[in-house]
């Protein structure tokens, strides 16, 4: 009866982590649409929202530790247990990165238009598609997806800095372009870093799965 009860806390912790992911999935979706749109109802949408996932991962923190009081979790669910504690900040923080997109939007507003984005809407795919991923790995458990979705910072990153290098030209054509290019260039950067979290999250996915560290190591060699 007690595994049962142990087995259910797990099953609902799983479920609020992922309602979690689902709602950090669209404010990083609504983001994008708020940048390539420059909307600003969207992204004052997104800034509103972002309470609501930061009361999630305190909602999660406390099931967690209540979990460990209760229980004394075998090496397999202990593994779940500190996964779950690191993924929930993960999520959170590319929730406030999505928000950062948002306020930047609204400052773009007022500036004047650049040419059209030519790495921005790739590099906002990749990273979004990396995150979706990186919770798809967790939910099967699958570390060979999770460490697919870790080869592809590399890609990001390169789009990274190919995005700086045309926002530079923008700058270097016309003094009027700097602020707006530099808001951009920040964007950018916040992708890059909402692809860095997602990288970690499936870090956490191989430990889950396989019950090694892979921070900081070749993540290709098992």
């Amino acid at each position: 009866m007690t595994i049962r009860h142990f087995d259910r806390d797990i099953e609902d912790i799983k479920d609020l982590l992922l309602r979690m992911g689902a709602m950090v999935e669209d404010a990083m979706q609504q983001s994008i649409r708020a940048l390539l749109g420059n909307d600003i109802r969207i992204a004052d949408q997104v800034i509103a929202s972002d309470d609501a996932i930061d009361e999630m991962e305190v909602q999660i923190d406390q099931r967690v530790i209540e979990l460990i009081a209760k229980m004394q979790p075998a090496a397999g669910d202990l593994r779940f247990v500190a996964t779950v504690m690191k993924i929930t900040p993960e999520l959170e923080r590319i929730a406030d990165l999505a928000l950062d997109v948002c306020e930047r939007v609204i400052e773009l507003a007022k500036e004047p238009m650049l040419k059209p984005l030519v790495h921005l809407p790739r590099l906002a795919e990749d990273a979004q598609r990396m995150v979706r991923q990186s919770l798809d790995a967790f939910v099967r458990g699958d570390a060979v997806l999770a460490r697919e979705v870790i080869k592809e910072d590399d890609v990001v990153d390169q789009l990274t800095v190919e995005s700086f290098r045309t926002l530079l030209t923008y700058m270097m054509e016309n003094p009027r372009n700097i602020s707006p290019a530099i808001r951009l260039t920040f964007i950018g950067k916040y992708f890059e870093r909402m692809a860095d979290h997602a990288t970690n999250i499936c870090e956490m996915v191989v430990y889950l799965v396989e019950g090694r560290m892979i921070k900081h190591t070749n993540a290709d060699h098992p």
